[in-house]
């Protein structure tokens, strides 16, 4: 098979659709298919970055729920905050959306932005690309929803 997709009940009961846990989920052709020539350069990266994030999001909203919150750094509370949003903007999507690839890059990049020094933060992802696509660091009259920009 070329991949599977785990639906979450969990994500369900928060009322997300689709209930799609990125987590367990995999795909084999992906790694392919992407990036430069195919969708954008930065694809990989930021798909690498809001996995291992959404990840330790999870992992610190366990331990919260166990231990409490008192010993949480500024940087695990920013990523508790990102994995909440991540649930809410990324995953979720009416039934009738059409998001393309684009879009869905965009979103990740705001997500990401909730962090105060991405190049700290976002160790998954080159400087290069944090320069050429955080929203806060990017050209505002460059169009990003085309390939190879």
């Amino acid at each position: 098979t070329e991949g599977q997709v785990f639906i979450d009940v969990g994500l369900n009961r928060k009322g997300l659709y689709p209930p799609i846990n990125p987590l367990p989920s995999l795909s084999r052709l992906m790694k392919d298919t992407i990036g430069k020539g195919s969708t954008r350069d930065d694809h990989k990266y930021v798909a690498d970055q809001l996995y291992a994030l959404y990840a330790t999001g999870r992992d610190l909203r366990d331990l919260v729920a166990v231990v409490g919150d008192e010993s949480l750094t500024d940087t695990d509370k920013k990523i508790l905050e990102f994995a909440v949003l991540f649930e809410q903007k990324f995953i979720n999507q009416d039934y009738h959306e059409d998001r393309s690839i684009f879009e869905s890059l965009d979103i990740g990049w705001e997500l990401l932005s909730v962090f105060d020094d991405p190049y700290r933060v976002l160790k998954r992802i080159p400087a290069e690309y944090i320069d050429k696509f955080h929203p806060d660091k990017r050209d505002k009259k460059v169009d990003f929803n085309s390939v190879d920009v």
